[in-house]
């Protein structure tokens, strides 16, 4: 049996290692996440690591601590503001902020986490250079709406994430044809 299994491998080599080679290059430019929030619709996304997203797409970035989640969790959310973009904020009362990057509303901020924790606003202002300001459209997402994540840096983005429709990236998202 080991006889067999050994000619095997042997006749088979230099497919077994191309097939090594494949896989190490595709860990080292892609990575698959899954979505476990409610934050975004969909639940498998594919992450071109290394490359910066654009406003408006969605992205990976490291999680730097605070809150239910530990420092490096991966996050996935949509571009809403980049440097130089302009964040403003007005209170509606009784904890509620409401958000805005460049005159457009990103979401509203609550005063209590579902779990009751204390949540306080997000920063305003200008987004520093090499910055960006992170949003997903669920109210419960916790995004740049809030100080705990804050405007991310440039340094803790993975890449451009792109939602996974049945093991594959979706078309459009890819400017396909």
């Amino acid at each position: 049996m080991l006889n067999l299994i050994y000619r095997h491998l042997a006749k088979n080599a230099p497919g077994y290692l191309w097939l090594l080679a494949i896989g190490v290059l595709a860990g080292r430019y892609l990575a698959v996440s899954i979505n476990v929030s409610d934050s975004l619709s969909g639940k498998v996304y594919l992450i071109q690591k290394g490359v910066k997203p654009e406003l408006g797409d969605l992205a990976a970035f490291r999680y730097q601590g605070g809150g239910p989640y530990a420092p490096g969790a991966w996050f996935l959310k949509r571009v809403a503001g980049i440097a130089g973009a302009s964040v403003s904020s007005v209170d509606l009362g009784s904890g509620y902020v409401e958000f805005f990057v460049d005159g457009k509303s990103v979401g509203r901020a609550k005063p209590k986490a579902k779990s009751g924790i204390p949540l306080m606003p997000g920063p305003t202002g200008k987004i520093p250079p090499s910055h960006y300001y992170m949003a997903a459209p669920h109210p419960d997402s916790l995004d740049s709406r809030y100080a705990l994540v804050g405007w991310i840096k440039d340094e803790h983005v993975i890449g451009r994430a792109f939602q996974m429709l049945w093991g594959f990236p979706r078309a459009s998202a890819l400017n396909l044809p």
